[in-house]
């Protein structure tokens, strides 16, 4: 690189010691390639000193600002002469083409307080060209310079800060700063300078010298570096989409590094495994955004590896290029903004869904307050959840039918589904330049209400009652049993409850605040349609009360202080924690018992109480903590013989009419009798069975289970329905469910199966339903024995004589004991009353607990 000629200063309004520029006199000066800093070591007056008495590490030496190279001060850099400032005139020498010059600079103190001097006359600064033209500029307060730090909102109109804007942590950081990291992004402060462009009007021409006239408040000038790049040193350009494909197909977390511009974080594009309306897996290739000045290099690393660097203006030029292990493909084609519409195939009308669009690359661009990635596909517990979900790579958004956007120009790919009941929309459409409108339409498939069957999710935490309207209404659920809940010393909707249900759209819609009452040995349980909050909500110790908290409540507690409600109790993700649950079923405090997945485990305790005689309603819920599973993705259908209202939907769920899906819709009939009703025969006899499915998901089998074995079996082998017919012989007291599975998993954030699972028909033979298993009473009996055991011995009491409790009583532990004494009892008394109708002549032992325990 050829050297210029050696800057010169000039104080006090004296000439340059050489004339370049005089006519006939221009020298012979070769074009500085690139980006080249202009050394003012000569210039120099001032120190940092003169930034205050606290001036902050400002950028001294050879430092890149904004991508760009300066020189600030001398080289090495000395923070006592670093600085022009211009009392009188100065000038600085350039000698060298130039088609743009950047000047560091700061005002150091604001012409008025308020920012009152806006405009307000700072400097000249007169450029002098070779053959004597001199081209001047006026500095004005605001416009091409301002104070640093500038006060919030009133930076520069000409002038832009000496940094980048840059990307948030994002897998680790302080945490305070962990809500701002979801905004990814964080616009640039000044480290010490503003920086100013001026365009030479004429780049042929070389610039002799720069002339710095003071005219109001004082301003240093810390760097100056010329350009003779055609382009604008300042970004001006939007952010374009660039697919990221390494070679040799590696999966991981890319990152991009830019010098010159911006990029967004990368993020993996989707994989092999995409269905329509309900997810896809992570691919190899990934995608970002860069807005870069052509020059700029960009390099795209995997760790501490970096994979390749290519020149973004090549990218721009080729639409591609590549870059030692990866390859850059421009995938910016030109947007649209458009207005959106989703409507019923049959009614014509908006319909509130879900939707994801993306480009032919598979780029998404999701309507405008919707995100492309939810937390940038990172876990979601607790925040920013609501509005968007994501299944597995593809995050969807809720609307109620309608959106505006951008979307891409040429192939577009939509997706749309809502719930279980909508077949899942996919379609490739055509944005052609000039479009602003596109409808949709998305077909009804099955409507279980008007069947009779209504659907809830039993279980939602964290999303406000307008975000879980919003999205059950997306997702057709009826229903939604928002929970309030304590997280050790976090409790979430509070503000929410009011003991009322929230309904929309005229009814067909409810959304009700209840809880979650949660202990970590002695179990969870769900209370709906509460009146007034039953607190504590959680008790003795993380990870749901507070540290170093005490056994303050039972599940049994709970349960009846809901139930003097008129309220419904629901064993939550039955049977874990399994403890307390025992006690609910055997005194008949659990209304119902809650299925979060599919699961052996839940199946066979699910399965051991029944076979125990407890008549267990089955109800689906989700759990929902996060933006990684839709509400109702596992949901109740409850059947109503009256009006639909939240109150009957509790009162079905009570009387066992349900069935739980996470996808099939099944229907079972014992002798015309649906789950919940007892079937009654005079003796052991035949019954008539009736199972069938309907999916919009691929089905693997549908079955009929008696007493928990498979009774009947059909596969589906990947269709969309099934049914078994058939004439079933029933030799004593049964219970009868059927249950269906699907042939893929969800990819929601715990792999659910496709499944759906009926509550049973009872068929009693000869008298009242019931049944026993003495291993599964055995089972029940060393639970509640246990958890009793626990409660003595291991939880962490207060001190009675240093504390009330809210239920007043003075004996603390007598209280805590009551209802596993009560279950045992109930058991007793069961496996009395079972032996004396089998054989009426014979004596069962009496439990008889001691008195200490009955206090």
């Amino acid at each position: 690189m050829a050297s210029s000629p050696p800057s010169r200063a000039v104080i006090a309004g004296g000439k340059p010691e050489n004339d370049w520029g005089r006519a006939g006199h221009a020298p012979t000066i070769e074009a500085m390639p690139g980006y080249e800093p202009v050394d003012l070591s000569v210039a120099l007056n001032a120190g940092v000193g003169v930034l205050g008495d606290e001036p902050g590490d400002v950028p001294l030496g050879r430092v890149d600002l904004r991508g760009l190279p300066f020189l600030i001060g001398s080289e090495p850099p000395s923070a006592d002469r670093c600085f022009l400032l211009p009392g009188v005139p100065a000038s600085v020498g350039i000698g060298r083409l130039a088609r743009r010059v950047i000047v560091a600079h700061r005002l150091l103190k604001p012409g008025a307080p308020a920012g009152h001097a806006v405009g307000q006359a700072v400097a000249d600064y007169a450029f002098h060209l070779a053959g004597g033209e001199v081209v001047t500029v006026p500095i004005r307060e605001r416009f091409e310079i301002q104070v640093v730090p500038s006060p919030w909102g009133r930076e520069p109109f000409l002038a832009v800060t000496d940094t980048s804007e840059y990307k948030l942590p994002r897998f680790e950081g302080r945490w305070d700063q962990a809500g701002i990291r979801l905004m990814e992004h964080a616009r640039a402060e000044s480290a010490g300078y503003y920086l100013w462009c001026w365009e030479n009007p004429h780049p042929e021409r070389p610039v002799e010298r720069i002339e710095f006239i003071p005219r109001g408040p004082r301003f240093i000038v810390a760097g100056v570096t010329t350009s003779d790049l055609d382009e604008h040193p300042f970004v001006r350009t939007a952010a374009r989409l660039v697919r990221l494909v390494a070679r040799d197909g590696r999966n991981g977390v890319f990152d991009i590094e830019v010098d010159r511009g911006v990029a967004t974080y990368p993020q993996p594009l989707p994989g092999e495994d995409d269905r329509a309306g309900w997810g896809a897996s992570e691919g190899t290739a990934a995608y970002a955004s860069v807005a870069a000045l052509p020059s700029a290099s960009v390099a795209v690393r995997q760790g501490d590896d970096e994979l390749g660097r290519v020149r973004w203006g090549d990218v721009e030029r080729d639409g591609r290029a590549d870059a030692g292990r990866v390859s850059l493909v421009l995938a910016d084609t030109g947007r649209n903004w458009v207005h959106v519409a989703v409507v019923d195939d049959a009614t014509g009308q908006p319909v509130p869904c879900r939707v994801h669009f993306r480009s032919a690359e598979g780029i998404p661009y999701q309507p405008h307050g919707h995100h492309n990635h939810v937390t940038q596909n990172l876990g979601s517990l607790h925040y920013d959840v609501g509005g968007d979900v994501r299944l597995g790579q593809r995050s969807y958004a809720y609307i109620d039918g309608t959106c505006q956007g951008w979307l891409p120009r040429g192939d577009v790919v939509v997706d749309v589904a809502r719930g279980f009941e909508y077949e899942p929309l996919r379609q490739a459409i055509r944005i052609e330049p000039g479009q602003r409108d596109l409808t949709l339409r998305i077909r009804r498939v099955a409507d279980m209400a008007a069947e009779g069957w209504w659907s809830g999710d039993s279980h939602v935490h964290f999303l406000s009652t307008p975000g879980a309207q919003l999205e059950q209404r997306g997702e057709d659920l009826r229903v939604v049993n928002l929970l309030q809940s304590q997280w050790g010393a976090l409790f979430t909707n509070t503000e929410d409850f009011s003991g009322r249900p929230s309904v929309i759209d005229r009814g067909g819609y409810v959304t009700y605040v209840g809880q979650e009452n949660r202990q970590h040995m002695l179990g969870h349980t769900v209370l709906w349609g509460l009146k007034e909050p039953v607190m504590p909500w959680c008790s003795d110790g993380p990870d749901e009360a507070e540290l170093g908290g005490a056994l303050d409540a039972t599940l049994s507690d709970w349960a009846d202080r809901t139930h003097a409600q008129g309220g419904t109790v629901v064993a939550a993700h039955f049977p874990n924690p399994n403890a307390e649950p025992a006690v609910l079923v055997t005194t008949g405090r659990a209304d119902a018992v809650e299925m979060l997945a599919h699961s052996g485990d839940a199946m066979a305790e699910y399965y051991r109480y029944l076979n125990s005689g407890y008549r267990l309603p089955l109800v689906g819920g989700t759990d929902k903590m996060s933006s990684t599973v839709p509400v109702g993705l596992y949901r109740t259908y409850a059947r109503l013989d009256e009006e639909f209202s939240y109150e009957a939907w509790c009162r079905a769920v009570r009387a066992g009419r349900t069935f739980l899906s996470g996808g099939p819709l099944v229907t079972l009939s014992v002798d015309a009798h649906e789950p919940g009703d007892t079937v009654r025969l005079s003796g052991p006899g035949t019954v008539s069975i009736h199972a069938a499915v309907r999916s919009i998901f691929p089905l693997r089998s549908l079955e009929v289970v008696r007493n928990g074995e498979v009774v009947a079996r059909t596969e589906a082998n990947g269709g969309r329905q099934a049914e078994i017919s058939e004439e079933l012989r029933v030799d004593g007291n049964s219970w009868i469910a059927c249950r269906a599975f699907g042939a893929d998993y969800h990819l929601d954030e715990w792999g659910r199966r496709v499944f759906a699972h009926t509550s049973p028909v009872y068929v009693a033979c000869g008298g009242d339903w019931t049944m026993t298993d003495p291993e599964g009473i055995r089972y029940i009996r060393t639970l509640i024995e246990g958890a009793r055991e626990y409660v003595r011995h291991t939880a962490v009491r207060r001190s009675d004589q240093l504390t009330t409790h809210h239920h007043g009583e003075a004996n603390h532990l007598a209280w805590l004991e009551r209802p596993f004494t009560e279950a045992l009892r109930a058991l007793e008394e069961r496996d009395r009353t079972f032996l004396r109708l089998a054989d009426p002549g014979s004596k069962w032992p009496v439990y008889d607990p001691p008195a200490s325990v009955m206090t």
